[in-house]
């Protein structure tokens, strides 16, 4: 989780609007690509890359020059995550009373890289037009490239920046809001970073997850990344033009995520061709789905093969 894999408060997100290139959000503080706070044991510092720091540590790693060090208070690993977690669920709890007292919808869109959220995001903002109004919140790593195929669809994206971190949390969410100040009873994607582990175990404060798996990745995904899958209010299963070329099957997969989360929906489309679309559109108007209703049936026996059917 993450405090193993280095993500936390020391992450220094940057938050910034797309609407006014170059201005960030009040309070935040603008790292370089170099900077990250550490610390080693009592009285140890070092330099890397022409910069010198120290920090606590809580694992063990090894440096270029050859020297490596060990978790010496491994005891004190699962209360610092318990604590992380619980700030982000009070932070969570104040952005959903908020976002309800707007009657502002906050969908967190969930995926490994390059699942085609995006591209499906564009689509939808495309196609519904001013039916629906919506706003994005895109969290990536480094860059707003994302953001930038968002703003050319006409919609209002916030970028944000995570540095070191490999997930939004709530109190960045917060801060994204700001920014983007969505209007009374609009929709908010939140396009959290590409990552199947740590987005999950964040609650952000919005109305669902949805999960985004492409027929690319393999339908052992429910397995290997369970969190993400029981996460899920809504999974999608993208990218369906390719399923002749490749081999994932599509009614095994949702029989996976179906072990592990009674409730999830499911759709199966294509974000590049727009077929299937069409149930994902039913989906935000908060009607039924055709592929949903065919999903529906795998609570029981499968009568018939969704692959075959799609």
């Amino acid at each position: 989780m993450c405090a193993t894999c280095g993500c936390g408060d020391e992450a220094a997100p940057r938050v910034y609007s797309l609407e006014v290139p170059g201005l960030d959000v009040p309070g935040q503080e603008v790292p370089g690509p170099q900077a990250h706070e550490h610390s080693h044991e009592p009285g140890h510092s070092h330099t890397h890359d022409g910069h010198t720091h120290s920090h606590p540590h809580d694992h063990a790693h090894p440096h270029a020059d050859g020297h490596s060090h060990t978790q010496a208070n491994t005891p004190e690993l699962i209360p610092l995550e318990q604590n992380l977690l619980a700030k982000n669920d009070l932070l969570a709890e104040r952005n959903r009373g908020w976002l309800a007292g707007r009657k502002v919808r906050a969908l967190n869109m969930m995926s490994s890289p390059g699942s085609g959220k995006t591209t499906l995001l564009v689509r939808t903002l495309t196609e519904l037009g001013d039916r629906l109004q919506a706003g994005v919140i895109e969290g990536d790593q480094e860059t707003s490239l994302d953001a930038e195929r968002i703003r050319k669809a006409g919609r209002p994206v916030v970028q944000i920046n995570t540095g070191a971190g490999c997930h939004l949390d709530a109190d960045m969410l917060r801060r994204g809001l700001d920014a983007l100040d969505p209007a009374m009873g609009s929709t908010v994607f939140i396009e959290n970073v590409g990552n199947l582990v740590c987005p999950a175990l964040f609650d952000l404060g919005e109305a669902a997850k949805v999960v985004v798996v492409s027929v690319t990745e393999g339908d052992d995904k429910p397995q290997k990344y369970p969190h993400m899958f029981m996460a899920a209010d809504l999974v999608i299963i993208n990218k369906s033009d390719l399923l002749p070329y490749v081999e994932f099957d599509v009614d095994e997969c949702v029989r996976r995520i179906r072990r592990l989360n009674a409730h999830a929906q499911f759709l199966v489309l294509s974000a590049t061709t727009g077929d299937g679309v069409t149930a994902w559109y039913d989906w935000l108007d908060g009607h039924p789905s055709r592929t949903e209703t065919r999903a529906g049936s795998l609570a029981g026996p499968l009568e018939e093969s969704l692959t075959d059917a799609h």
